[in-house]
C-alpha cells in the first residue's frame, strides 16, 4: 500500500503526530492507531465523499472569520456594501440582517445573499468579490531541514513542499510521512504516505497536491533514535568499505 488515509478529531492529531515520531512503529501499527477514532468517522455513508474531498486538486476557498468582502447590486446599489465576517461566521447585512457564512465557498456566499435579498428585492443580481482574506499555506513540521509556516504558491505537491520546508533531515523516516487536512470544524483526515517508496519506484503519481491549512510532520527512523548511543569502534558494522 502506498498510503494509508483514516479520520481524526483535532484532539487525536498531536496523539498521532507521537505514534509517527516513535522510531520502532510499523506502518501496521499505523492502522490500529487510527482506527481507534470513534466508528462514525469511518461509516460507508460518509468515507466516499470525504475521501474525494482529499483527492480533489482545485479545491475553491471558503469564507473564514476576518475575512472581507464587497457585495454589488447591479439593480439596487443602495444595497452596495462592504462586509466583514465576525468571529462566530455571522455577517450583518443592510437590509435583511444577520446571515452565516462561514466555510461557504463565493459561489454558496452569493447564492446566501441572494436568496435572504429575494425576500425583499425582486430576483436582485448579486456580484461578490473577496477583498481581504486569509492567504494560503501549509505547515511542516518534523524532521525537514527549516519546519515552519510556509506561503503555497500555485500548485505544489507534498514533494515539493518537503524540498520547500529544507527537504529532509539524515533522520528522516521518509516511509512515514503524515499529511493532515481539516475536513470540518470535528475531523480532521490523517494520511500516511511512503515517499520512500514513490523516489525508489521513481514515480509521483500518487504524490498528493496540498490544500490551504495542510500540515505535514516527518518522524524520526529507528537509527537516528539510537546512534548516539553507538560507539565509534563499531561504527565498522554500519559503514562497511566497498
Amino acid at each position: 500500500m502506498m498510503s494509508m488515509k483514516k479520520w481524526v478529531t483535532p484532539a487525536t492529531l498531536s496523539v498521532l503526530v507521537v505514534w509517527a515520531a516513535c522510531a520502532t512503529c510499523a506502518a501496521q501499527e499505523s492502522a490500529k492507531a487510527v482506527a481507534a477514532a470513534p466508528a462514525a468517522a469511518l461509516d460507508n455513508s460518509g468515507s466516499t465523499t470525504r475521501a474525494a474531498q482529499f483527492q480533489q486538486r482545485y479545491p475553491r476557498y471558503k469564507i473564514g472569520a476576518g475575512d472581507q468582502f464587497d457585495v454589488t447590486f447591479d439593480l439596487s446599489p443602495e444595497f452596495n456594501q462592504t462586509v466583514t465576517v465576525q468571529p462566530d461566521g455571522y455577517v450583518t447585512m443592510r437590509g435583511v440582517g444577520d446571515l452565516h457564512v462561514q466555510d461557504e465557498t463565493v459561489p454558496e456566499l452569493t447564492d446566501t445573499l441572494r436568496k435572504a435579498y429575494s425576500k425583499i428585492l425582486n430576483d436582485p443580481i448579486i456580484s461578490v468579490v473577496l477583498k481581504d482574506f486569509e492567504k494560503p499555506y501549509f505547515v511542516a513540521d518534523g524532521q525537514v531541514g527549516k519546519p515552519g509556516k510556509y506561503d503555497l504558491r500555485g500548485d505544489t505537491t507534498l514533494t515539493q513542499a518537503i524540498a520547500i520546508a529544507g527537504g529532509f533531515t539524515d533522520s528522516a523516516k521518509h516511509s512515514q510521512v503524515l499529511l493532515f487536512r481539516k475536513v470540518d470544524d470535528q475531523w480532521m483526515e490523517a494520511k500516511l504516505i511512503d515517499v520512500k517508496k514513490m523516489e525508489k519506484q521513481g514515480s509521483l503519481k500518487e504524490d498528493p497536491f496540498l490544500h490551504p491549512g495542510d500540515m505535514l510532520f516527518v518522524p524520526k527512523n529507528a537509527f537516528s533514535k539510537f546512534r548516539q548511543f553507538i560507539p565509534s569502534a563499531n561504527m565498522g558494522t554500519y559503514f562497511k568499505p566497498y
